[in-house]
């Protein structure tokens, strides 16, 4: 259940919030027009996060706050809870409807977007930017961070050459997989805050996954890629392009 409310008098221009089901509810409020804080509470029953929800949204109400019945949620930026992380209801309804295996909001899992220190890295720096109110340009951002801000070498992914990856040395196989974790972490870094994707970098991200994966087996013959081709999967069939 998703409702909006809004309040303005001549000093506020303000919106809240709020995203409520089964045991969890998440408010995200600020200025009107900005992207505002997101806060995430959980509750041991349905029955509890319900209460909560209604008094809360009673307590907006006697405070003059009206329901907005057409706010743009597909135009709206989502970023998470800093305590909370990773969660469905902090992330755009586009991503949360349509990944729904729980490696996408797992931060341990190594093999998942965001599990990695490369695939958390990357979601914490576009997070910073989109905070500097900024329009990271999501197709360059892989090259950017790890050329720029890293001073390593980027190898984007346009094409897979399995000869290169089998003939590969100590420190181009790091700078590859290392590569491919961030491109395919940026593409689902974009669905997640904006719910759309760069045409570009999705099909950039599907062939880092696949080298991705042709790496790994490379160095360990019992590399388990499940988690990965359920990713590729889950991002060809991802149409929300722009």
């Amino acid at each position: 259940m998703k409702r909006s409310f809004a309040y303005k008098d001549e000093k506020s221009d303000k919106f809240w919030n709020i995203d409520y089901s089964g045991t969890d509810l998440a408010v995200n409020y600020g200025k009107a027009g900005a992207i505002g804080k997101y806060e995430i509470k959980s509750f041991d029953t349905e029955e509890q996060c319900l209460k909560n929800a209604e008094s809360l949204i009673r307590k907006k109400l006697k405070k003059g706050y009206t329901e907005i019945f057409d706010f743009d949620y597909d135009d709206h930026i989502f970023l998470d809870d800093e305590e909370r992380g990773l969660h469905p209801k902090t992330s755009h309804p586009n991503f949360s409807e349509h990944f729904t295996e729980d490696f996408y909001y797992d931060c341990g899992e190594e093999f998942a977007p965001f599990g990695s220190d490369e695939g958390s890295d990357t979601l914490y720096m576009l997070t910073l930017e989109i905070r500097k109110k900024s329009q990271p340009d999501f197709y360059k951002f892989p090259g950017n961070l790890i050329e720029n801000a890293w001073e390593m070498k980027y190898y984007p992914a346009d094409s897979i050459d399995e000869n290169f990856i089998e003939n590969m040395n100590d420190e181009e196989e790091m700078n590859v997989i290392q590569s491919d974790m961030i491109t395919y972490a940026t593409a689902f870094a974009q669905i997640k805050i904006t719910g759309k994707l760069d045409k570009r970098l999705k099909l950039r991200a599907i062939n880092a996954m696949k080298r991705f994966k042709l790496c790994c087996q490379r160095t360990d013959e019992n590399f388990d890629g499940s988690i990965t081709d359920k990713m590729i999967e889950d991002l060809h069939s991802f149409t929300a392009e722009k």
